[in-house]
């Protein structure tokens, strides 16, 4: 239940507490008083789009704060809490901030939360209706959405399957009108693939092959120079023997190991000399033997360099094409591989998406058919409760009912031996009918209904609705408009009936629906035009007498407004 709400500059309204109570709450107040602003900062408490025009001109924001009690374990405290959120002695604090410059932000329970976790609160909180949702009513989409709602699981456990298999048919049908639409693209594709791949498979790539023929060719093309420093690095290790009294390194560190061995027993230090030094010697063996047979085994062979180059250029040449080197060029070969088997398997692959898109659209017809038949029993009760609540209102004799058919499409899909068009929510079009009085013909709401009669059908839907789908609040924003005389105490009175099992809140003209209510909430501005804290007050005794006379007849001490006034109220305790 909604308990209170502050609102801080939107709109007219500068600061004002809006206290409310369980039962049925009437708000009221002369035309531009800022009424529609309560309805205003409720929407902006669940979630509704915040809007920098709705901000007092000259606040640097507008603020509105809320405290709704919630019931530990209801659906709506466990996503409360789930978003972090924490029970103040089992109510909700929630608020809402709009800066002038559009940008918003909403605290649930003292977190700072998404807008749209207050979006999903709202479903389960309260319920709100204007004149915005009367014209809506107006429309097929939510006519059918309506009913839907109305039947619960009977229609929802269909609608969900159908949803799968409506999904499903059209991934396949998207795939399969790509695969023949594109044909003559992939098959350009593919032969450019096979071409690529034949022309990789000719020079047959090695991985790395390209990094080593580089190194090969750099060795060849200066084996020459490679071969006389070779030489000459031998030389100096081990002797030339061209020069046999050359001295060289080897004979050198030969001669310094003998002249340590004859005294290494005299001092241990040198003996580790010594053998430091011998080490040394049979190292500079070790590099002798390498330096003589890399001069040996060194390729000056030219023919050998030209093959080495051809190799490169033949490499070259496909990694211009396919990759910055000879990785990449496998690297594309494989991938090419698949793809191509992908697409060479197109045939095979469109006899696979027809058969399953033909049994899905079966399948889709046969769920239709299912959801069809959910529909058009709901329908029914559905009809007959909205009749049964209009004979409450003043309209004894309208009928409500329900037609449900379908187009036909030859593209559709078969229904009941028909070929009927079809979408996300199923086969049917819903629209609700309304005969308002004995021998007029059923007419769409949109064309048959009045404006009095379009805010009964809302309010008899939503009474409905309590019953089988019920909130703990329902806001009605002037459903009542365009109703007048006995229609509106009926109206009065049925709001009254329901705020028995929930709370109403209902902003209104009408004295005759005003009367009814268990509260009264009076919004008048100050005299530079804006809604204080004094601007929002509960009447009581003769202030409620005051203002049902204002609403009235305008003149709030005319003795004869006053005794209709007082005759209004008695009329409703007496009724309650």
């Amino acid at each position: 239940m909604l308990e209170e709400m502050r609102i801080r500059s939107l709109g007219v309204i500068d600061d004002a507490v809006v206290e409310l109570s369980p039962g049925f709450t009437a708000v009221t107040g002369e035309t531009g008083a800022g009424k529609t602003m309560v309805v205003t900062s409720l929407g902006l408490l669940l979630g509704g789009r915040a809007d920098a025009a709705l901000v007092r001109i000259g606040a640097k924001n507008a603020v509105v704060e809320g405290r709704i009690t919630v019931s530990a374990g209801d659906t709506a405290a466990v996503r409360a809490e789930e978003a972090g959120a924490e029970l103040d002695d089992g109510a909700l604090l929630i608020s809402r901030t709009v800066s002038a410059e559009g940008r918003s932000r909403a605290h649930l329970g003292g977190r700072s939360v998404p807008v749209g976790v207050l979006a999903e609160l709202a479903d389960e909180l309260v319920a709100v209706h204007g004149q915005t949702d009367q014209q809506g009513l107006l429309k097929l989409s939510r006519q059918r959405q309506a009913l839907d709602r109305y039947a619960g699981g009977a229609v929802a456990g269909p609608l969900a399957k159908y949803t799968e298999a409506y999904r499903r048919l059209r991934a396949v049908s998207v795939e399969l009108d790509e695969i023949t639409t594109r044909a003559r693209e992939r098959a350009q594709e593919a032969d450019m693939l096979r071409y690529g791949l034949d022309e990789i498979a000719g020079v047959e790539p090695r991985a790395g092959e390209d990094v080593e023929l580089a190194e090969e060719a750099e060795r060849l093309g200066h084996a020459e120079a490679l071969s006389s420093a070779a030489t000459a690095a031998h030389a100096a290790v081990a002797g030339n023997p061209e020069d046999p009294e050359g001295i060289d390194a080897a004979t050198l560190v030969a001669g310094a190991q003998r002249a340590l061995d004859a005294v290494r027993s005299y001092d241990p230090a040198l003996a580790q000399l010594a053998d430091r030094i011998g080490e040394i010697g049979i190292l500079l063996g070790d590099v002798a033997g390498e330096l003589a047979g890399y001069a040996d085994d060194l390729d000056a062979d030219p023919l050998r360099l030209a093959a080495v180059e051809e190799r490169r250029a033949a490499l070259t040449a496909l990694t211009r094409k396919y990759g910055e080197n000879v990785a990449s060029v496998l690297d594309w070969a494989e991938r090419s591989a698949a793809r191509l088997t992908e697409l060479d398997g197109d045939d095979e692959r469109i006899g696979e998406l027809t058969a399953e898109r033909d049994a899905l659209r079966t399948e889709l017809g046969g769920l239709a058919q299912a959801l069809t038949d959910a529909r058009t029993e709901a329908a029914e009760r559905f009809a007959a409760a909205v009749t049964a609540e209009l004979a409450s209102l003043a309209m004894p004799h309208a009928r409500v009912s329900f037609d449900i058919r379908q187009t036909e499409d030859p593209e559709g899909v078969e229904v009941g031996g028909r070929t009927v068009a079809y979408g996300p929510a199923g086969v049917d079009e819903v629209e609700l009918l309304l005969a308002p009085h004995p021998g007029a013909p059923p007419r769409p709401i949109a064309k048959g209904a009045s404006g009095g009669e379009l805010s009964r059908v809302m309010l008899a839907v939503e009474v409905v609705f309590a019953g089988t789908d019920p909130v703990p609040t329902y806001l009605f924003d002037e459903v009542d408009a365009g109703v007048g005389g006995k229609a509106a105490v009926e109206i009065g009175r049925r709001l009254a009936r329901l705020a028995k099992t929930a709370q109403v809140v209902v902003v209104t003209h009408l004295p005759q629906v005003a009367a009814f209510a268990d509260r009264q909430l009076l919004v008048e501005k100050t005299n530079d035009g804006s809604v204080t804290r004094s601007g929002v007050k509960v009447l009581e005794g003769e202030e409620r007498v005051r203002e049902l006379s204002r609403m009235l007849a305008g003149q709030e001490d005319s003795q004869t407004a006053r005794a209709h006034a007082e005759e209004l109220l008695a009329t409703a305790r007496a009724d309650l």
